[in-house]
């Protein structure tokens, strides 16, 4: 077993971490402030870990956190996530798709779905995900997947007007 790792840093006693662990709200920051105060109370590492709830080699991580960074070290850090599937200029694309609409030679729709904005997606960008997914992206482009009622491409106005026209009144 290696030697265990001394806590270097000196600016609090096991009173004044206590008593900044009093203060938090961070009820896992108490919990390892709580777990360095017994270590410089004298309590062996296992016996510090068990009363803390964790492992040793969890204390021990904590303490080179401490030792590197002091208090502020000890607070949980959110990690960045996973990275977007689409970059910045891939969304600010798939905005200009769906605005400019389906082609309906090449696209065999006359307005999008989510289905089809999915389809379309990984054509041009090689990228797989779910409809839900394509619905989430829509509300971050400020776009709704609700859209008005397509007409045909080869609607003839004038023969619309003609049928008005001639059709009986009811």
């Amino acid at each position: 077993m290696g030697q265990p790792i001394a806590i270097t840093r000196t600016e609090f006693s096991a009173a004044g971490l206590r008593a900044h662990a009093a203060r938090s709200g961070d009820g896992a920051m108490v919990r390892r402030l709580l777990a360095i105060a017994l270590l410089l109370d004298g309590h062996s590492r296992e016996a510090a870990a068990t009363m803390a709830g964790m492992t040793r080699q969890t204390l021990g991580d904590w303490v080179h956190r401490y030792n590197a960074e002091g208090i502020v070290g000890l607070s949980s850090r959110t990690s960045p996530g996973r990275p977007p599937v689409l970059s910045a200029a891939h969304m600010a694309a798939l905005k200009e798709v769906v605005l400019n609409g389906p082609d309906p030679a090449r696209h065999a729709v006359v307005r999008w779905r989510c289905l089809d904005l999915r389809a379309e997606i990984a054509a041009r960008w090689s990228v797989t995900v779910c409809e839900q997914t394509v619905g989430r992206w829509l509300r971050q482009l400020g776009l709704t997947r609700l859209q008005p009622r397509p007409y045909h491409p080869k609607k003839d106005p004038e023969a619309e007007t003609a049928f008005k026209k001639t059709s009986p009144v009811w």
